[in-house]
């Protein structure tokens, strides 16, 4: 669903929403990666179908928080969500933490 407001604040919220939902999808192929994990195995541990799991990485539907607890919790694992005040250039920017955890900052 698109975010309800309009105008430049709105477009800006979209933007950073679906920067958001990549860089989560990246950070769960990448634990993949790391666990030497495919799909597949994120599937039976989640209980979902590969198809279901490949439409939580895709990028192509509106990540849910509650679709990342689920990842989460069967790869027993916790999510952080941290807001951090905004850069003085303005640019937004992707700060890897290194513990398997992200921070998208303004």
């Amino acid at each position: 669903m698109p975010w309800k407001g309009k105008g430049p604040k709105g477009e800006a919220a979209e933007l950073a929403g679906a920067q958001l939902a990549r860089q989560a999808t990246v950070e769960v192929a990448g634990l993949l990666g790391k666990r030497d994990m495919s799909r597949a195995d994120l599937a039976r541990l989640m209980d979902v179908s590969p198809g279901r799991v490949s439409q939580i990485l895709s990028g192509d539907e509106n990540l849910t928080l509650r679709s990342l607890a689920a990842v989460a919790e069967a790869l027993e694992l916790d999510v952080k969500i941290s807001f951090v005040e905004p850069k003085d250039d303005g640019g937004r920017r992707a700060l890897s933490r290194g513990d398997d955890s992200f921070v998208c900052a303004p």
